[in-house]
């Protein structure tokens, strides 16, 4: 059962009998058609890249998972390969998260979405971010990106250390910049 979340929205990531312990956070969009020469509707290409970023209890990066670095070294977080284009059906990338085997100096996962080609978020439709039981592969969050702004990127949800278990927030903070590492100020202030 998929629970549709509102920015700011918290789920449990706990279920009956114990708590999930592997999920994967999928993205995918498609690029809207861009007016062309004699107004002709012409496809482009949008390059989004999900990253996944791993916080301390005091708010500082202790490692990412992107284009560049597909695993985070202790190998608990794998980005599965960069989509260019966001061409095909469901999640056009996705990053798997083996709960258990986070490090506990780990608060907190959150994940972004940002276009390295610069392009706004009014030239993407369709675009969302859901959280994925792995182990039973049933939808157990998502979250619609409202694709209409001028922004080029987006703090899409948080993954906290919730007690025994993890929480999800839906963040849904518009932000700009073209790696994750142009977003570290605006995600200071969701931590």
């Amino acid at each position: 059962m998929s629970v549709n979340l509102s920015k700011g929205q918290t789920v449990s990531l706990r279920k009956e009998g114990g708590t999930l312990s592997r999920v994967r956070m999928g993205l995918g969009w498609d690029a809207a058609a861009k007016k062309g020469l004699f107004g002709r509707m012409r496809a482009q290409t949008i390059d989004l890249d999900a990253s996944a970023l791993l916080f301390d209890q005091y708010g500082q990066l202790v490692d990412q998972v992107w284009f560049q670095q597909l695993t985070s070294r202790d190998g608990s977080v794998q980005h599965t390969g960069d989509n260019l284009t966001g061409d095909g059906e469901g999640d056009d990338e996705s990053i798997r998260v083996e709960l258990a085997g986070v490090p506990a100096s780990v608060a907190s996962l959150v994940f972004t979405v940002n276009s390295f080609t610069g392009q706004d978020f009014s030239q993407i439709e369709n675009a969302f971010c859901r959280l994925v039981d792995e182990t039973t592969e049933a939808e157990i969050a998502r979250f619609d990106l409202s694709g209409s702004g001028t922004h080029n990127a987006m703090l899409m949800a948080k993954v906290s250390r919730d007690g025994a278990g993890w929480s999800m927030t839906a963040l849904g903070t518009p932000a700009t910049g073209r790696t994750f590492r142009d977003l570290l100020p605006v995600i200071a202030q969701s931590l």
